[in-house]
């Protein structure tokens, strides 16, 4: 017991420093953000905002009107939505096809997702690229379809782990009732697959709304930028870089990702566990 408590200690410790290097680039982020730039770019940068060094909000109003931050969030969050809603609808109902029909089409399928998961993105991309423009996908309204391909892979691993412990007989029941398989599914199915719905569509939250590779190589730069591309627009010339906004426009990027995060983070582990019960 004494052992134990020691050891508990040990990774109390360990985790909460662990925990700490990862806020303190956030840390950072947020008070160069209030700071002019010229103390962004000297030792300053590693301390507290003072009265001599603080730009106030001027930074925030900059990344909001020069660089059309208004747009690009716009893009980002329609972008994020719909290939996020997508994703959940999509791969819930093929991840249950699968579980519960369970031949062989079936089972290769699965591990064709799941196959998918190891793909590296570099392979792709250049293809993806030339595809995208000759299918007209490569617009904020109709790249979610690219992301439910990359998406695929975990979302119906996730799906599929937790329809496996499902009772049949709950499905059977509804099918007496008078059900067809879309109403078993939509009334029966998807309540009881609320955690995993939950961890799922978190997970691809944070990792559509922070990606800029994929919109970087498909959607038209001169028309159309997310929050990630636009970033590296905060340059002027001979390759001088407007640091204060940027970082505002980082903070104002990475805000609502955290607390969508931190309000739902309960749900990732207990929806991960329900999807690993059956393998």
């Amino acid at each position: 017991m004494q052992r134990e408590k020691i050891t508990n200690r040990i990774l109390t410790v360990f985790f909460t420093v662990l925990s700490l290097a990862w806020i303190y680039p956030m840390v950072m982020i947020l008070m160069n953000s209030f700071k002019q730039g010229t103390a962004i770019t000297t030792a300053s940068a590693f301390d507290p905002v003072t009265a001599a060094t603080s730009a106030g909000f001027a930074n925030y109003i900059s990344a909001l009107t020069k660089q059309g931050f208004a747009a690009a969030f716009g893009y980002t969050l329609v972008i994020t939505l719909t290939s996020v809603a997508l994703i959940l609808v999509c791969c819930s109902m093929c991840a249950w096809y699968v579980v519960r029909v369970n031949n062989k089409f079936c089972k290769a399928l699965y591990y064709l997702f799941v196959f998918s998961m190891v793909v590296p993105f570099q392979m792709l991309m250049f293809t993806l690229s030339s595809l995208a423009d000759s299918m007209g996908l490569n617009t904020p309204y109709n790249i979610c379809f690219i992301y439910l391909g990359f998406g695929a892979g975990l979302a119906v691993f996730m799906f599929a782990g937790f329809v496996k412990t499902i009772p049949l007989e709950i499905e059977e029941a509804a099918t007496i009732d008078g059900c067809n398989p879309v109403q078993t599914f939509f009334h029966v199915v998807l309540p009881i697959m609320k955690p995993t719905y939950i961890s799922v569509g978190i997970l691809e939250t944070m990792w559509v709304w922070n990606d800029y590779l994929l919109p970087y190589l498909v959607l038209d730069s001169t028309k159309y930028k997310t929050i990630p591309i636009l970033i590296q627009y905060f340059r002027g010339g001979y390759g001088h870089v407007e640091l204060g906004p940027m970082m505002a426009c980082i903070m104002m990027t990475i805000l609502p990702i955290v607390i969508v995060y931190l309000l739902c983070q309960r749900f990732i582990i207990s929806g991960v566990v329900s999807g690993a019960v059956k393998g």
